[in-house]
């Protein structure tokens, strides 16, 4: 129903901000990772939002993207995860760090988020795997991913690689993301291009 808000920031508080629109204040539900990016009060601000009604209440749920709306809206359809617990997940992990985290099956790093435990994190895992692409989590290399389904493999096997050896997933993304990727590389050479860029993070 209401597809994003524009206006200056009024008021911000610890899990959500006031927008003025067309004279009216509206407030609006958004992760940390928001409100860390947000510019200061006064200054114009769009938010891609979710309108939730309830029975007892209607709430805003907003994000500087539509890829990471994308990413809550994919986060509420698992059973047992509500706006709510959304919310928190995005703010324990950015959509960046969630979306690599669901690609490399990092659970761990996802039952870091407040109320998520080792069962509900493989839940998220298992049921978003699928939908999640490979370009969203490495964007450096999303023309080439959409020509050749291919090297968006050897990227994500040498991202499951790196967090089988340890690394968490946003670590093995950001390392993977330095790789100038060919169509003649493998997943492994890949993954020890990876590992030189590791040594200097």
């Amino acid at each position: 129903m209401i597809s994003y808000v524009k206006g200056p920031l009024v008021e911000l508080f610890e899990d959500t901000v006031v927008i003025e629109c067309g004279n009216m204040g509206y407030e609006v539900h958004v992760p940390v990772s928001v409100l860390q990016r947000l510019p200061g009060i006064g200054k114009e601000v769009k938010l891609y939002t979710y309108f939730q009604v309830r029975e007892d209440a209607m709430c805003l749920y907003g994000f500087l993207s539509r890829q990471d709306l994308q990413m809550f809206k994919q986060l509420i359809s698992v059973n047992g995860i509500g706006p709510k617990g959304a919310l928190g997940v995005l703010s324990a992990l950015s959509p960046d760090d969630l979306r690599r985290a669901i690609v490399c099956g990092d659970a761990k790093a996802i039952s870091k988020a407040p109320g998520v435990g080792a069962k509900t994190a493989q839940r998220i895992i298992l049921d978003l795997k699928d939908k999640v692409d490979m370009a969203d989590v490495l964007p450096v290399f999303a023309e080439t991913v959409n020509d050749s389904a291919s090297l968006g493999g050897v990227a994500g096997e040498a991202i499951e690689a790196l967090t089988a050896l340890g690394y968490t997933a946003s670590e093995a993304g950001r390392a993977v993301k330095k790789v100038e990727l060919t169509e003649s590389m493998t997943a492994e050479d890949v993954l020890k291009a990876s590992l030189k860029h590791l040594a200097f993070l």
